[in-house]
C-alpha cells in the first residue's frame, strides 16, 4: 500500500512538473507555433529580399534563387498601393528599383504593374546581368504566395505602416485567403516583423497566434534592458537589430530571455561566423548560399571541438 501511495505521489509530482513546464513555454506571444520552422531549434537562413546579392530584389526570380540557394525564408517587404493592394517592395518610392517615379501610395496596382523592376539591376551590376531580368514586374503578396505555395516559409515586414492605414488588416486577410493560417489563426511558416511596435501590437491583438519579430535600427552601439526584453516577449518571439551595432553581450541578453535573435544584413563571412559564435538563431543575408557554407563550417568546427574534449 505504501509503495502504491509513493508511486502515486511521484506520478502527481511528475504531472505537476510537466504541466508547469508546458505553461511556462506557452506564453501569450508564443501560443501555438509548434509546427513552425522557427521552433525546430535550427539556425535559420533568411534570404534578404530574396537572393538580392545575385538578382533583382523583391522579384520572383530573386525569391526563386533564394530558394535554390537553400534559404529557409523568403523575406518580403510590404508597401501598399493607392487602391489598397500589398506589393513586395522595400522603398516607399518606386524610383530606386523600377523605371518609374513616385510614391507607392500614390500609384494604383495597374500603374505599378507597368513598371520595369529588373533592368535597373542589370545596369547597376553588369557582371550579374541577365536578359531574363529585363521587364520584370513588381509582384503582389498574393502572387508570391501563389508562386511558392503553402510549403514555403515567409518572413514578412510591415513597412511604414503609419503611411498605409489598414495594412495589417489587409495582410491578415491575404494570409487567410491563401490558407497560410488555419481556422484558429495559427501558422507554421509565416513570421511577421516590423520596426513599428504599434504595428506588431495591432497584429497581435487581431491574431495572437502569429509569431512576431521586433526590428531595431541602432545608430550607436546597441543596448537593451531586461525590462525592454520582457516587454517584447509579451507579443513577440524575437528581435532583429542591425548587426553592425550589436555585440556578444547584447545577443546574450536576448537569448537569456529565450527570444530569437535574427540580425540584419550580414553579408561577410567573418560577420556570419561572429554572429553564430555570439548565439544568433538566424540571420538576414543577401547571400544565402554563402551563409550555408559558413554554417556548415561552423557546425563542423563545433563537432570537432566536442570530439576533442
Amino acid at each position: 500500500m505504501k509503495t502504491n501511495i509513493k508511486k502515486f505521489g511521484l506520478c502527481m509530482m511528475s504531472a505537476a512538473f510537466i504541466l508547469q513546464a508546458t505553461s511556462m513555454e506557452a506564453s501569450a506571444a508564443n501560443e501555438d507555433h509548434s509546427n513552425s520552422s522557427i521552433y525546430e531549434r535550427k539556425i535559420v537562413n533568411i534570404a534578404h529580399r530574396g537572393a538580392s546579392g545575385y538578382a533583382p530584389e523583391h522579384t520572383i526570380p530573386g525569391y526563386q534563387l533564394g530558394e535554390q540557394m537553400k534559404g529557409d525564408y523568403i523575406e518580403i517587404d510590404l508597401q501598399m498601393t493607392k487602391d489598397g493592394r500589398l506589393i513586395a517592395m522595400h522603398d516607399e518610392k518606386v524610383d530606386r528599383t523600377t523605371n518609374g517615379t513616385g510614391l507607392v501610395k500614390d500609384l494604383t496596382l495597374a500603374e505599378i504593374k507597368k513598371l520595369d523592376a529588373g533592368t535597373w539591376f542589370n545596369e547597376k551590376y553588369p557582371q550579374l546581368a541577365k536578359k531574363k531580368y529585363e521587364g520584370l514586374t513588381v509582384p503582389t503578396l498574393e502572387e508570391v504566395f501563389m508562386k511558392f505555395g503553402r510549403q514555403a516559409n515567409y518572413y514578412i515586414e510591415t513597412k511604414s505602416p503609419d503611411v498605409y492605414p489598414g495594412m495589417e488588416e489587409e495582410l491578415l486577410q491575404v494570409l487567410k485567403e491563401n490558407k497560410l493560417v488555419d481556422s484558429k489563426g495559427r501558422t507554421k511558416n509565416v513570421l511577421i516583423q516590423s520596426f513599428s511596435q504599434e504595428s506588431l501590437l495591432k497584429v497581435h491583438d487581431m491574431n495572437p497566434n502569429l509569431p512576431l519579430v521586433q526590428l531595431f535600427s541602432y545608430k550607436n552601439q546597441a543596448t537593451i534592458s531586461d525590462e525592454e526584453l520582457e516587454s517584447i516577449k509579451k507579443y513577440a518571439i524575437g528581435v532583429g537589430p542591425n548587426f553592425n551595432k550589436v555585440d556578444g553581450q547584447y545577443v546574450k541578453m536576448v537569448r537569456n530571455h529565450d527570444l530569437q535573435f535574427h540580425p540584419y544584413t550580414v553579408n561577410e563571412r567573418a560577420d556570419m561566423k561572429k554572429a553564430l559564435e555570439w548565439g544568433a538563431t538566424g540571420l538576414f543575408t543577401n547571400y544565402p548560399d554563402v551563409f550555408n557554407e559558413v554554417l556548415r563550417e561552423y557546425k563542423h568546427e563545433k563537432h570537432s571541438d566536442n570530439v576533442n574534449l
